[in-house]
């Protein structure tokens, strides 16, 4: 008799653990499908636009400039720099979007060396309120439910001369795929909670940023106008306490950047109109006194708008526009002649990075004025506009 060697299984044990391998082989297949090692499906997409890209485009160079004097597409402004292929028609022309409707749509874009710099499967926005660059608003107004097209357009109806930092440069023409996925109305905002209409409204005043630092100070107004509207609209469930404050806090930076954007563009009385509204609220507001002040000495209300500019050097007794201010009201009054003020101030009327952290003023606890409820629009009004001098402004980062 042969004796087992040593570490050898006894005689028999194969036969008992043959049976379990073999089950556990079939468990290990069973677990790993053939189905993992598909390509995902959002790289296929790219593969297929590049492809329609390609047939679009021609050989290089110069493709885009190609395009834009192309027969075949359509022009959807008179000076052809925006310009729309059809690759796919939608459901009719009663399936077209509405402005103020919401739509979503897929979206891949390209600069002309074929560098994909926007790609969003369901980028969702509400037609003619700002939220995204007009080749976008213009162009999908244009489509019908369902529809696929190209849209070509030129750094005026994309990203101007300032681009995207940091892949778009500076007048740069991009190739969009666009499709037409859903239309549906907007938000009934009385249906929302605060917290919601907060959010919302936090997202229109920073598209008014992204205006304001491009200085497409009407689109950035309108902007803050909206995000001003969803705060005030009356919602089904009233804010409790702490949302109301925070209500209120969203609507004193809404007025106050209004107010910024209302001042480049000469609209003094509505300025005026944007200071009260903030000062309703914070009577404490440094930015809005100030403004207000100016607005004032500039009208030739001197008592008034030294009142209001002595108290919020109060407030800010470092701040140099307000000294100057003030310093130069005291010459006129006094019938001296009038010095211009310093210069270099610039930054004090524009967005810190017009980002959604504005820069803010320092307020001491005990100076703060508890804000109450109230509902205010921004003050947009019919008015007798007058001259302003080319004098420090003060900052509208919020």
């Amino acid at each position: 008799m042969i004796s087992p060697q040593p570490g050898a299984p006894p005689p028999g044990a194969e036969a008992q653990e043959a049976p379990e391998m073999r089950q556990a082989a079939r468990a290990v297949r069973f677990l790993l499908p053939h189905t993992t090692v598909q390509a995902p499906r959002p790289q296929e997409e790219e593969r297929q636009f590049y492809q329609g890209l390609e047939r679009v485009l021609g050989p290089p160079p110069g493709r885009f400039a190609k395009l834009f004097a192309a027969a075949g597409w359509a022009d959807l402004t008179e000076d052809r720099f925006l310009r729309k292929l059809l690759v796919r028609e939608g459901q009719g022309e009663a399936s077209r979007p509405q402005p103020g409707q919401e739509v979503t749509v897929k979206l891949l874009g390209v600069l002309e060396d074929g560098s994909l710099v926007e790609k969003d499967p369901k980028l969702t926005f509400i037609l003619e309120q700002g939220d995204v660059i007009q080749a976008l608003e213009l162009g999908v107004q244009s489509m019908q439910l369902g529809e696929v097209s190209f849209l070509l357009t030129s750094f005026l109806y994309a990203y101007g001369h300032l681009g995207r930092d940091p892949d778009i440069p500076s007048d740069a023409s991009l190739l969009y795929e666009v499709t037409l996925l859903q239309i549906r109305e907007s938000p009934d905002l009385g249906l929302l909670p605060p917290s919601a209409r907060i959010s919302l409204s936090k997202q229109k005043r920073e598209r008014g940023n992204f205006h304001f630092e491009r200085e497409e100070y009407q689109r950035a107004m309108r902007s803050y106008q909206l995000a001003l509207g969803i705060l005030d609209s009356p919602g089904a469930v009233p804010p409790g306490p702490e949302e109301e404050e925070e209500l209120q806090e969203h609507r004193v930076k809404c007025l106050n950047n209004c107010a910024a954007a209302q001042l480049k563009l000469q609209l003094f009385e509505e300025v005026l109109a944007s200071c009260n509204a903030v000062l309703h609220i914070d009577p404490d507001n440094v930015k809005a006194l100030y403004r207000k002040g100016k607005l004032l000495s500039e009208q030739g209300e001197d008592q008034a708008a030294m009142n209001t500019l002595k108290r919020a050097l109060q407030l800010e007794p470092t701040t140099k526009a307000i000294h100057a201010e003030l310093s130069k009201l005291a010459k006129r009054q006094k019938g001296r002649p009038e010095h211009p003020a310093p210069r270099g101030l610039d930054n004090l009327v524009q967005p810190a990075a017009c980002q959604s952290a504005w820069v803010s003023i320092t307020v001491p606890e005990s100076q703060v004025a508890r804000p109450q409820p109230t509902q205010m629009t921004c003050g947009v009004r019919n008015g007798k506009r007058t001259s302003i001098s080319d004098g420090p402004q003060w900052p509208t980062a919020i």
